[in-house]
């Protein structure tokens, strides 16, 4: 597969999905997953709104690196692809804050969610918008898996 196809196939993924995992670690290391409702920008940005007292909240605001994953957990065994991403994390309190609701906002309404606005995700609503900028991506390159093919490394890097 080309990293042309490659990229091309993480766009449909995440343009099929709603739901990310976004793996977090506190201070000390400790591992955390949380599955979140996501809105995309350009593949490369993810926005989600939660709880600044859920764990994985916490876990950003102590260490902001975090691994995502999109994938269909419906698909057959042995039939499932997804898109794995490095990325940085951080609750949105800057000028980009309007932009990140839009764009949020945007997606839950073109899912038949409701629409959410600046008073939703500012103190003292219980919500806040957090988004992730993803720095590398990857999904599993078929022709490479110890079982498909050779024994080497099946992640293929793939752009935006």
């Amino acid at each position: 597969m080309s990293e042309q196809d490659g990229g091309a196939l993480a766009r449909a993924i995440v343009d099929s999905h709603r739901y990310m995992t976004i793996a977090s670690a506190d201070a000390t290391g400790r591992p955390w997953a949380s599955p979140v409702y996501y809105a995309a920008a350009e593949y490369t940005e993810f926005f989600w709104v939660s709880s600044p007292e859920a764990t994985h909240s916490r876990n950003i605001a102590a260490r902001p690196e975090v691994s995502i994953v999109v994938f269909d957990s419906r698909a057959p065994v042995g039939q499932a692809q997804a898109v794995y991403m490095s990325a940085v994390a951080a609750e949105m309190t800057d000028v980009d804050l309007e932009r990140g609701i839009e764009i949020f906002s945007n997606g839950c309404v073109e899912h038949g969610l409701r629409e959410w606005t600046l008073n939703d995700v500012q103190p003292p609503a219980f919500h806040r918008l957090y988004r992730a900028t993803a720095s590398e991506r990857w999904i599993l390159d078929p022709g490479d898996h110890p079982v498909h093919g050779s024994t080497g490394d099946h992640r293929m890097p793939v752009s935006p």
